[in-house]
């Protein structure tokens, strides 16, 4: 059954928002601003890691 679902699609047929983004250039924004929240979301996780770390070894003592 799953294999007659992949057989379903089509590859041949491309996004066209993505060729359109592509053609006027304003993929670069789109793959900024997603790096962008990466970079944020990661940095917040790091800062959440720490912060944890320091309450277990007040917890600790």
């Amino acid at each position: 059954m799953l294999a007659s679902l992949a057989f379903a699609q089509a590859p041949e047929v491309a996004p066209a928002m993505a060729d359109d983004l592509r053609a006027s250039g304003k993929i670069y924004v789109v793959v900024a601003v997603v790096a962008i929240i990466v970079v944020g979301l990661l940095g917040y996780l790091i800062n959440l890691d720490r912060k944890v770390s320091r309450l277990e070894k007040e917890i600790k003592n």
